[in-house]
Parts: structure tokens; C-alpha cells; sequence
């Protein structure tokens, strides 16, 4: 039995300090890898958890390129955008601004690789966040670029029955959807 007690002990220290090893190895890891800003990502998860943060860490990675232009960029942003949707619950966040442009953001990252899977984030932002007229707006842009005027036009008229605010903002993208305009809002109007 003593001689079973000291092979357990010692397989115990030996695992520790080898775990001990990984931790170094990974923190060093992750300190170094500036690309990776998996320390940047576990900081806002263990502390405040919040959209805002999130948006914040999100638009600065977005910084860092185009990612119409650069694949691997733009498989890093819906990675982290991913992650950010998981981590902030919809029912806690769904009438914060930051939370509904995440959502939005996500979609439109998505509709670059795949325009179903983007479709069902439009969705969900839309049933999370009725309240935010860009949201809709997002979405019916969208589905004008995959030539579903109809669907656009539905959206919009929906966002206005649901009281999505500011009205103003869903009056002139029906209005440039009649006049055939293929932006629903100018960079001025956004």
C-alpha cells in the first residue's frame, strides 16, 4: 500500500508540474501571438462580458484590413464575431445598440462567404432586436443585394408596423427602394 501511495504522489507531482509547463508555454504563447488576441478575448469574457467591450475589440480588429479582400481576415473577424454572439445572451442584451450591431456586423461578415447562413443571422438579429430600425435595415439591403426586391420591401414595411426607431431612417430606405436606388441609405443617411 506504501509503495502504491508513493507512485500516486509522485505521478501528482509530476502532473502538476507539467501542467505548471503548459501554462507558461500557453500564456507565453498567447502574449505573443498578437494576431491571435485570445488574451484580449478571455480578458473581456472573465471581467465585464458586455457589448460594448465587444464591439469595441471587434471594430479594432476589423482595423486591421479589408475583409472583402483578405480571407483570412475575414475567417478571424467571424470567428471572434462567433465567440462574441455566444458569449452575450439575447435575452440580457437585446435592447442594447451595441449588442444589435454586433449582430448585424456578424451577418454582413457572413454574407460574404455564405449568403443562407447570413440570411438566418439577419433573422436572428431581427427577432433579438426589433427595436433598432438599422437592424432592418441591414437586413433588407441585403436582401435587395441577392435581388429579392419583394423581401426588401417587406422587411422595411414590417420594421415600420413594429415601431422600430428612428422612423425617419426606415422612411428614407423605402423611399430609395422605390426611386431603384441600390443603396437603401447613402453613408450620410447611415
Amino acid at each position: 500500500i506504501t509503495s502504491i501511495m508513493n507512485r500516486v504522489r509522485n505521478l501528482k507531482n509530476k502532473y502538476r508540474s507539467e501542467e505548471n509547463i503548459t501554462d507558461e508555454f500557453n500564456y507565453t504563447k498567447i502574449s505573443a501571438d498578437t494576431t491571435d488576441n485570445s488574451g484580449t478575448v478571455n480578458q473581456i469574457m472573465m471581467t465585464t462580458n458586455n457589448p460594448e467591450d465587444w464591439l469595441c475589440f471587434l471594430l479594432k480588429l476589423e482595423k486591421k484590413g479589408v475583409p472583402q479582400m483578405d480571407v483570412s481576415l475575414l475567417n478571424r473577424l467571424i470567428g471572434r464575431y462567433s465567440q462574441a454572439v455566444a458569449a452575450l445572451p439575447a435575452e440580457k442584451y437585446s435592447q442594447d445598440e451595441s449588442y444589435a450591431r454586433i449582430l448585424v456586423r456578424f451577418a454582413e461578415l457572413k454574407a460574404l462567404q455564405d449568403p443562407e447562413e447570413a440570411r438566418d443571422q439577419f433573422h436572428l438579429a431581427r427577432l433579438n432586436c426589433k427595436k433598432f430600425a438599422f437592424v432592418h435595415v441591414a437586413f433588407a439591403q441585403f436582401e435587395l443585394s441577392q435581388e429579392n426586391e419583394k423581401k426588401c420591401k417587406q422587411i422595411l414595411q414590417k420594421a415600420v408596423e413594429c415601431s422600430a426607431v428612428p422612423l425617419e431612417l426606415l422612411e428614407t430606405a423605402l423611399q430609395n427602394l422605390h426611386l431603384k436606388k441600390k443603396q437603401l441609405l447613402s453613408d450620410e443617411e447611415k
